[in-house]
């Protein structure tokens, strides 16, 4: 495998792309706000997988999220994007040490019929994770099928981007009972799924957040997992060396190929955690007792570079001091546990 090679196809890669779109949207949004309430483009700190708001009671936060799915995506798995579209945003919420409470949709389609699929997946991702879809938006004389899901949650204790530390272990938590959903890169260890199981699995995170174990995850994206992870170490002004041959990977996964596809993966349950040395092997311990893969795949610097290296050899990933990945807002304003 050349290291550098597959560096420069992951930074060329789509997912990569839809991240570094972020830094011009936040960009855009700011220079549009008058003189004067520039504080509210950060009234938030942008970064994490939600909005963590602190709850007016005074008792943890209020989390806070939306997803879109991809246009072509929509149109040729209708039901998958649909059950994709709660599914993405529950493990956002969890991503974030909480629990969710509810989802509303959007959604555009050519005609009631044509929506029904989109409707039937979301459902079904509602009854698997025990989260209702209580309102949205409905426009069925649209000539393009589109969605995006919204989701309210709650978190006692927040797990969040902006809490890596240097000393930290790199973890990676996957599902790897599933199935790519050809031709994407979804890794699907949803669908077939007992629903105990899927919701026990993600009672995880609270409950690492909850005992002290961890403070500092992200669930992995379009970006795959070396994308999420930039992200998670740019929120938190690190870096880290990241081990290629430590990440979990299905037992189909059998060439060079088959990595550089698996490192663009967007898995249905798939987490990325820094946590503290002396609680790296407890919480390792607590995913795999579940069946879930769990390895440490990098140690948390303090370089602001991102490396990868494997036994062919090693490559800068990203250079934050160079370029923004996604250009997180100073830690100063970030929500904290």
């Amino acid at each position: 495998m050349n290291v550098a090679v597959l560096v420069e196809r992951l930074r060329a890669s789509r997912g990569f792309a839809h991240k570094t779109d972020i830094a011009d949207v936040v960009a855009t949004l700011a220079r549009g706000l008058p003189r004067g309430t520039a504080d509210l483009a950060q009234a938030v700190a942008v970064g994490d997988d939600c909005a963590a708001i602190p709850s007016p009671d005074g008792d943890g936060y209020l989390l806070f999220a939306i997803e879109g799915l991809v246009a072509e995506f929509v149109a040729a798995m209708p039901w998958f994007a649909g059950y994709s579209g709660v599914m993405v945003n529950v493990s956002d919420i969890h991503a974030m040490g909480g629990r969710p409470i509810a989802v509303v949709d959007a959604l555009w389609a050519d005609g009631v019929d044509a929506a029904r699929d989109v409707l039937a997946g979301m459902a079904a991702a509602s009854v698997a994770y025990g989260v209702p879809v209580v309102g949205g938006h409905s426009n069925a004389r649209s000539t393009q099928p589109q969605l995006a899901v919204a989701i309210l949650g709650r978190a006692r204790r927040l797990l969040s981007s902006f809490n890596a530390r240097p000393g930290d272990r790199l973890l990676m938590a996957i599902d790897l009972r599933g199935r790519y959903e050809e031709p994407f890169p979804f890794w699907n260890a949803s669908v077939d799924a007992p629903s105990a199981r899927l919701r026990g699995d993600l009672e995880l995170l609270p409950q690492l957040a909850e005992d002290g174990l961890a403070d500092a995850a992200k669930d992995i994206s379009m970006a795959g997992v070396l994308g999420t992870a930039l992200m998670l170490l740019e929120c938190s002004a690190v870096g880290a060396r990241i081990d290629l041959d430590a990440i979990p990977r299905p037992d189909s996964v059998t060439s060079d190929a088959d990595f550089a596809r698996w490192l663009t993966a967007f898995p249905s349950f798939g987490f990325l955690l820094s946590v503290r040395d002396e609680h790296a092997d407890a919480v390792i311990e607590r995913f795999r007792a579940r069946s879930l893969a769990c390895e440490a795949i990098g140690v948390v610097d303090a370089s602001r570079e991102v490396g990868v290296t494997s036994r062919d050899g090693s490559a800068s990933l990203w250079n934050f001091r160079d370029a923004a990945f996604i250009v997180a807002p100073p830690a100063s304003i970030a929500p904290t546990a």
